[in-house]
């Protein structure tokens, strides 16, 4: 068997049918200027992202028996490591429908009926040599993993989007490095401002809860330090945010196995995502470890400001 990755995930994986448009999406409608189909899902992404900044990461979802099966190749092309990922003949990716518009915003539709968290019985043998888990909200129905890979000492890194109801009250308590898109963060919380947010899902056993906001940047509170935070966005051209978010965790994930500080964790995730989305589709355009460097270094790129002197949020 091969090494166990630093990086492990399990969590949606999908096949994306991308409709590119030539008006925003508040146009209500437009007339189709591209087709295409691509692999996606959060995790798969994420992973895919790692591999591509130079990190080293495994699936570790449900994955079809046949090797031949075209998720198990594109993982495997795209440096993911699979070998530890269990097989069941039923195991499928979701299925999504993407409509970007020529703002790069998008509306995606998706058919989650498929196999997804990982096995119950998953080893530790395997879970205690890597150093990051990432999960999203499909890991509800593997919580148990979940808390074995924390009580074992890995970061656990949730991506979550959507509620499950109670049992995602517990994967988010599970998870150390809670990174989730504001919008979700205020439903789930009651709170408004990012400020408010971050202070709601903070307690003791957290590292980090960071707050994905698209265009208007990311708002963060580490362990390590004092003081609530937000990172203005890089001024890039959107071509399309299909993916932002997933290549987001996945070099927040590997910067935090290279012992970067929150701060230096969340520049590097945001810099990364800022990058892919200036390419179509939800992995064409991840970017390089060197090309993360060379932005970082660059004369416009953004510094954190304290919320308590930052203009205050206007966004729906």
């Amino acid at each position: 068997m091969p090494a166990v990755p630093s990086i492990l995930g399990f969590g949606a994986i999908a096949i994306d049918d991308i409709v590119y448009v030539d008006q925003p999406l508040s146009a209500g409608k437009g007339k189709v200027l591209q087709s295409a189909q691509a692999f996606g899902g959060n995790v798969a992404t994420a992973l895919a992202a790692v591999a591509r900044l130079g990190g080293s990461a495994g699936f570790v979802g449900w994955l079809a028996s046949a090797e031949d099966d075209a998720v198990l190749c594109d993982l495997n092309a795209s440096g993911v490591e699979t070998a530890f990922a269990p097989r069941h003949p039923r195991a499928r990716p979701v299925h999504s429908r993407i409509t970007v518009g020529s703002d790069g915003d998008r509306f995606i539709a998706y058919d989650d009926e498929a196999m997804l968290g990982t096995a119950p019985d998953f080893p530790d043998e395997v879970l205690s040599q890597a150093s990051v888990l990432i999960v999203d909200s499909y890991a509800i129905g593997s919580i148990e993993v979940v808390a074995r890979a924390r009580d074992l000492g890995l970061g656990v890194l949730g991506d979550i989007e959507w509620s499950g109801g109670p049992a995602t009250e517990t994967l988010m308590a599970l998870c150390d490095h809670l990174i989730l898109p504001l919008g979700f963060a205020r439903t789930a919380t009651g709170r408004r401002s990012p400020a408010e947010v971050l202070d709601a899902l903070w307690s003791p056993s957290r590292s980090a809860v960071v707050l994905t906001d698209g265009g208007r940047g990311v708002y963060y509170r580490g362990g390590d330090e004092t003081g609530l935070w937000h990172l203005p966005p890089h001024q890039v051209e959107v071509v399309d945010s299909t993916g932002a978010g997933d290549c987001f965790h996945g070099a927040y994930a590997y910067a935090l196995t290279r012992g970067a500080d929150t701060a230096g964790r969340v520049a590097y995730a945001a810099a990364a995502a800022a990058l892919s989305i200036t390419g179509r589709g939800g992995r064409e355009a991840l970017p390089t470890g060197d090309q993360v460097e060379r932005l970082l270094a660059s004369a416009n790129a953004p510094s954190p400001v304290d919320l308590k002197y930052a203009q205050p949020d206007t966004g729906t």
